[in-house]
This record gives C-alpha cells, structure tokens and sequence, in this order.
C-alpha cells in the first residue's frame, strides 16, 4: 500500500479510480484528480507548498515532485504523461503536456500545452515553454514547434495507455489494449 502522510494539517486527496504503487509516497497538501497513476518509487511531496494534480495524469516511476516552501507550487493540468525519474519543483504543467524520462523541470517553469519536453533536458527556473513547443537540452532550448492534432493524439494515447496499466494492478480481467 503507498505510503499517504498527512503533514501541518494537510490530509492527501486522491481522486477516484486513481492507482498509486505500492511504494509510492504522497505526502500533505496534494490534491489530485481521477485515474491517475503514481508509479513505483514516487514521491509527491507537498509538505512545504501545495501540489495541484489533473485528471488523468500519468507519473513514472521514479520521479519526484516538491515545492519551495512559501514560494513555489505545482499545477499539473490533464492528461498529462510525467516519464521515468522526472523532476519537477514547483512548475506549472499544462493540459497534454509530456515531460520525457530524466527531465528536470525547475521553479516558476511553464510548460504550455501540448508542449513536449525531451528526455534529459533541464528546463531552468522561470522558462515559459509555449503551447505545441518541443524543447531539449540541458538547459533545455526551444527545438521546433509540434503539429497541435499530433501532439495532443500522442499525448492523449500515452496518458490512456497509462491508465489501461494501472488497471492490470487491481482488475484481473482489465483489457490488454483500448
């Protein structure tokens, strides 16, 4: 069962039908959405700021979110896809967004929607990535602008495919494919 702390007065929400590992951790002022999935070893760490999670967000395993305390907080839209060992301190994620594997997205960051961030690439305090933007690097730079229909198709299947994995944890007859 993940590990869910409460911390100066502020219980967890976990929307319905949503899946956290066994060994996630969610901990204080975290609100989050419906079918969403908190994959192994992840911590969501809402003990200094607030942490605002959407509706089927998708956050691999590995990752790490945090806030600056007083100072910065997280806002994930929905549908969003959060790859394997990301960082994310105190940015704003919009709707469709995919964060690659590895990244690092810093405080007062904006990723906008649609918006692809690549594997690796560390995206420095205060960079606003705009809608249907690729971005990589470290510091992650602007790349090319994405096809929105593309972007959001692709975004939109990785987030369900998601969803569809979670529901093999805790439904023995859940389908194989959507």
């Amino acid at each position: 069962m993940a590990l869910i702390i409460p911390v100066r007065g502020f219980q967890p929400e976990i929307g319905p039908d949503t899946f956290l590992a066994e060994n996630a951790t969610v901990v204080g002022d975290v609100v989050m959405g419906s079918e969403c999935s908190v994959w192994f070893n992840t911590v969501i760490r809402g003990d200094v700021n607030s942490i605002r999670i959407g509706n089927r967000v998708n956050i691999q395993d590995g990752s790490v979110l945090h806030t600056l305390y007083k100072k910065s907080t997280i806002e994930i839209g929905n549908d969003v896809s959060i790859g394997h060992n990301v960082t994310i301190h105190g940015a704003k994620i919009h709707d469709y967004a995919l964060i690659g594997m590895g990244a690092v997205v810093m405080d007062d960051a904006e990723v906008g929607e649609n918006a692809l961030v690549a594997a690796g690439s560390v995206v420095l305090s205060r960079t606003k990535i705009g809608p249907n933007e690729l971005w990589g690097g470290a510091p992650a730079k602007f790349i090319k602008m994405v096809d929105p229909d593309t972007s959001r198709e692709l975004n939109t299947k990785i987030a369900r495919n998601y969803l569809m994995y979670s529901r093999w944890y805790t439904d023995p007859d859940a389908p194989t494919d959507f």
